[in-house]
């Protein structure tokens, strides 16, 4: 579905992403993990249009979509849920839906009824203002938004960042079922353990280049990964 070749980013003057590769197959969960400043959410914005690649070219359904403009690159089928929920704090739930819906002509109900079946705290909540809510509840918003887009595919900047253990199961749990009803998943996250447990691909990203990449499954169990982001080696 999403096709990576050789992407270099430059970041703030600084080379942020250095020549990377990677596929996203249809309807799976990847995951990029690593350490801060690896370049992991320059990926992401660079896929949305947020930030311009350097060089290298990023393919989307078999389509070139390097440097086309982010609201060019939402209508193709991407969101990105950004790191830090970003809801607009001034806004209801309801209101930041229907922002997320601001390209859709029809079945805006349709994509609020969903949300609201994904997340019930968000139903319960409708009309309470953004700003208010929980940083639980923040991200189930955020990601909600992004799902009222009706994307093919989902990408997602640590979504379990500063919140509760028993919260993050929750939100691994829906992002299992948002695949599970044929989205797409690119999944950023620091709870390496989490992620590669969810993940059917994942890559390893040091400082802009990608050092490992295999089946989460098996990077779960691989040493060098269990010593650097796990906490756990058999040493």
């Amino acid at each position: 579905m999403l096709k990576i070749n050789n992407l270099h980013v430059n970041y703030g003057g600084i080379s942020a992403v250095k020549g990377i590769s990677l596929d996203v197959p249809q309807k799976s969960i990847v995951t990029l993990i690593g350490a801060n400043g690896a370049g992991k959410s320059t990926t992401l914005r660079t896929i949305a249009g947020l930030v311009k690649a350097a060089s290298g070219e990023i393919k989307f359904l078999n389509e070139d979509i390097t440097g086309k403009e982010t609201i060019e690159i939402v209508k193709k089928g991407i969101t990105l849920v950004p790191e830090g929920r970003r809801v607009f704090s001034n806004l209801s739930v309801l209101e930041n839906l229907k922002v997320g819906a601001y390209l859709q002509k029809d079945g805006i109900d349709e994509g609020i009824k969903r949300v609201f079946d994904l997340f019930p705290r968000l139903k319960e909540r409708s009309w309470q203002m953004a700003g208010t809510l929980s940083g639980g509840e923040q991200q189930m918003l955020a990601v909600g938004r992004a799902l009222m887009a009706k994307p093919k595919l989902i990408m997602m900047d640590e979504p379990s960042l500063g919140l509760a253990p028993l919260i993050v199961n929750g939100i691994f749990e829906i992002i299992k079922e948002i695949n599970k009803e044929g989205t797409t998943i690119l999944l950023i996250e620091q709870n390496a353990n989490k992620a590669l447990k969810i993940a059917d691909i994942g890559y390893v990203l040091e400082t802009g280049t990608i050092t490992m990449e295999g089946k989460g499954s098996d990077l779960l169990q691989d040493e060098r990964v269990k010593e650097a982001y796990l906490g756990t080696s058999k040493k």
